[in-house]
């Protein structure tokens, strides 16, 4: 079974399921997040939705590529869990199935290529408290911690 995190699903709202994966990117103490200022500000474990026909991996690879410009490498899977949510960004209900994974950041290519994205370092502790989702936390303290 997997945990979930977060609200309750709403046994009267239907939520389509969106697939994603996620990276705890770190280089000794620190580690590499997205703040992503809309449409709320929040601090994340960079990653996103995996697109049909794509693995956890190639999803990983892409999405951390967009976020935050860093080429990553040698991913482990640490764990999955699922929240649900509400996505202002495509106006949807969904049931997030969030892959985790640990990766390093190998090279920095260039700049964010999602709008409103940028990429801090931070300290682990402090990472795991800045994180918005309760699922982000759990993985970064269980990792670090």
């Amino acid at each position: 079974m997997i945990r979930r995190f977060g609200e309750q699903p709403d046994p009267g709202r239907r939520y389509k399921s969106r697939p994603g994966a996620y990276a705890i990117l770190h280089r000794g103490s620190s580690v590499l997040l997205t703040f992503q200022s809309r449409p709320e500000p929040e601090f994340q474990l960079p990653g996103g939705g995996i697109d049909p026909g794509e693995s956890p991996i190639q999803a990983l690879h892409r999405e951390v590529h967009e976020e935050t410009g860093w080429r990553i490498g040698s991913p482990r899977k640490l764990g999955a869990f699922r929240r649900f949510t509400y996505m202002p960004e495509y106006d949807l209900w969904a049931e997030k199935l969030c892959h985790v994974f640990v990766a390093r950041p190998v090279m920095r290519l260039c700049e964010p290529l999602e709008p409103d994205h940028t990429v801090v370092w931070m300290n682990a502790t402090t990472a795991a408290d800045a994180v918005y989702n309760d699922g982000d936390r759990s993985f970064l303290h269980r990792y670090f911690i």
